[in-house]
């Protein structure tokens, strides 16, 4: 699956308290392709994580690093808020596609 800035929100986006597995495993992988379309931002979040970059496509597609790659972002409020404009969605969906995955609330 090809990601672009101009991706359309994922189906039920600003409309819904819970989404399917399949459009919360979506909003990660666009979580990830923002942290991953600025240096800086992928850099940290690899840096947290211990990750090396050569393993990310092997990790891109699993539901538990998807889950970490929305922790990260929702771990940090001015990251959560700037990737939310970029991807023209409502912060607490964020919190949302984290519950669809299992993980739990994070307040």
């Amino acid at each position: 699956m090809r990601i672009t800035k101009g991706t359309p929100p994922v189906r039920g986006a600003g409309r819904t308290n819970s989404f399917t597995r399949e459009e919360a495993e979506s909003l990660g992988l666009r979580a990830l392709t923002f942290l991953a379309s600025e240096d800086e931002r992928i850099q940290r979040f690899l840096q947290l994580t211990g990750l090396d970059p050569r393993d990310l496509p092997d990790l891109a597609p699993r539901s538990d690093f998807l889950l970490a790659v929305l922790d990260h972002i929702a771990s940090d409020e001015p990251l959560l808020m700037e990737c939310s404009r970029e991807l023209q969605l409502r912060p607490e969906e964020f919190s949302i596609a984290r519950r669809a995955l299992g993980g739990g609330d994070m307040g």
